[in-house]
């Protein structure tokens, strides 16, 4: 299995990016949480923000749109890429264009 690309990556992502993407992550969802309460390490799925698959496509769509990335439904990375806020501003760090 080749070497995940949020591991390849040494740009991380600053507390500033964590809050506008939880806000970006709140606002598309219309979540009855602020941003502020979206911890950086909890799971988006499950157990942690609760979100499920089609929150994650219509967060990807988002955050496509915003930072002029493009994420993929088949990417291989996906489970960690959208595993918690940290690892999605991690990869939006590291890959993105605006």
């Amino acid at each position: 299995m080749p070497e995940s690309t949020l591991k390849a990556s040494s740009k991380s992502a600053d507390e500033a990016l964590l809050r506008e993407v939880a806000e970006l992550v709140v606002s598309a969802l219309n979540l009855e949480v602020s941003a502020g309460d979206v911890k950086p390490d909890e799971p988006l799925y499950g157990d942690g923000l609760g979100l499920d698959s089609i929150d994650i496509l219509e967060i990807a769509l988002v955050v496509s749109k915003r930072y002029g990335l493009q994420l993929r439904a088949d990417h291989e990375d996906n489970h960690a890429i959208f595993h918690s806020l940290r690892s999605l501003g991690d990869h939006i760090a590291a890959q993105r264009t605006q």
